[in-house]
């Protein structure tokens, strides 16, 4: 395939002349169609005697519809590749919109990520509070009941020991039977029987490090749609001249596939257009 530049454009103006390319003094009247090329009488009588030719006057017309049909795969080809351009551009487009969609959705799961665990985290606070909130008036109540015994029994020794060191015999008879029914009454009331039993409160945090980000937050995923090279492919096709033209050509719209078939070399070259991965995030 040759470049449409300076080198084509001036052997377009070549052949634009009448003038032979070996024998620069005779014209040209005859097209060799063996050697695709124009040449004067001398080179039929030297090169192309054997070969066939026919007039220029003549074959041009003939010719002429061929450059037509080329040129009509061409400018088809053309379209194609404009089309394929424009939907490239657009994929572009919404491939971007679509990420920054998933970007947000990755933001708001991850604030509420946050605000799951700021309220749990209130929610364990609250809960400690209250323990120990019942933890201290359950020791104040044992404490209470303890101090009320202490201070009792304290007293029956305090005046059992005053009474024993100082008192007469009458004295000792007199309150003894009293003082035995008080003792055997606080000796049954084993207040020691009454235990604080306070709760055993513990804490394991969790190893996060240890979850997966999809049971953290979400899971974000990338589908291949497929791409291939095929701006290359449709390239190569187009400008070949094997290009077959619109009727071989089948463009899919659920796959936006270009299917291009070769008359010449019977292959068929598939070129699907630039398609970015589609990304999705689900919570």
């Amino acid at each position: 395939m040759r470049p449409l530049g300076a080198e084509l454009e001036q052997e377009l103006i070549q052949l634009r002349g009448s003038a032979c390319d070996r024998h620069a003094d005779e014209p040209v009247k005859l097209y060799c169609y063996d050697c695709d090329e124009n040449i004067c009488v001398v080179c039929f009588a030297v090169k192309h005697r054997n070969h066939s030719s026919g007039e220029i006057a003549d074959v041009a017309p003939a010719l002429r519809p061929r450059i037509a049909d080329d040129d009509k795969k061409i400018l088809y080809g053309i379209r194609v590749l404009r089309e394929q351009t424009e939907q490239t551009r657009l994929d572009a487009k919404l491939c971007v919109a679509q990420v920054d969609s998933v970007e947000n959705l990755i933001l708001e799961a991850g604030e509420a990520a946050k605000r799951y665990v700021d309220g749990q985290i209130k929610e364990y606070l609250v809960r400690l509070q209250t323990a120990k909130s019942e933890c201290a008036k359950q020791a104040d109540g044992v404490l209470e009941l303890l101090q009320l015994e202490l201070v009792a029994m304290e007293s029956f020794h305090t005046y059992s020991r005053e009474l024993l060191d100082k008192g007469r015999p009458s004295d000792i008879t007199r309150a003894a039977s009293e003082l035995h029914k008080r003792a055997t009454e606080l000796l049954d009331n084993d207040v020691t029987s009454v235990q604080y039993c306070p709760p055993h409160v513990t804490f394991t945090p969790a190893d996060v490090t240890h979850l997966a980000p999809s049971k953290l937050i979400g899971k974000l995923t990338f589908l291949d749609n497929g791409n291939t090279p095929g701006l290359r492919a449709v390239s190569e096709a187009h400008f070949t001249g094997h290009f077959s033209g619109p009727d071989s050509v089948d463009r899919s719209a659920s796959s936006m596939c270009v299917c291009v078939s070769c008359s010449v070399c019977k292959k068929v070259k598939v070129a699907h257009h630039t398609r970015l991965p589609s990304v999705g995030f689900r919570s």
